[in-house]
């Protein structure tokens, strides 16, 4: 199965980073769990992303929110941005995240958004493992299931 890195750049960002994990495990992918700051550890970050397996990356980060950008700069997998809710509503980070310049793109989900990082992350890798498709089906089928029941 595939592998996704999954970088935070705090251990503050653990509560959303554990999220992500939890969810990708359901899909039998395989992560790479760490954290590594842009800004104290570039030299560990840049080492980390010369050497890693994973297909794709997911990075979690508040206040400056540089680290997704950052790895998009250094590599030519996918990268998602998850911006924290820890100034400003978060708005701060989701700006910085989605405002890269031309030619290095972050996608970007919503403000701590776990989930829709974790999906996105699987959609992408469905691409070229065909077997997830039946996964990400299921999934949403229960989430119908779940959302119908609320509704009742």
């Amino acid at each position: 199965m595939p592998t996704v890195g999954l970088i935070l750049g705090s251990i503050s960002d653990r509560e959303i980073g554990d999220k992500i994990y939890q969810l990708l495990v359901k899909f039998d992918l395989k992560v790479e769990y760490n954290v590594i700051s842009a800004h104290r550890c570039p030299e560990e970050l840049e080492n980390y992303l010369e050497k890693s397996k994973a297909e794709i990356f997911i990075a979690v980060a508040g206040l400056s929110a540089a680290l997704p950008g950052v790895i998009a700069s250094k590599t030519l997998k996918p990268v998602i941005g998850v911006p924290r809710n820890v100034q400003l509503m978060g708005l701060d980070s989701l700006l910085t995240i989605v405002q890269m310049p031309p030619g290095i793109p972050v996608a970007c989900v919503g403000i701590d958004n776990a989930t829709n990082a974790a999906i996105l992350a699987v959609i992408i890798l469905s691409i070229k493992y065909p077997e997830l498709k039946e996964k990400l089906k299921k999934y949403r089928e229960e989430g119908k299931k779940k959302a119908f029941k609320k509704l009742s």
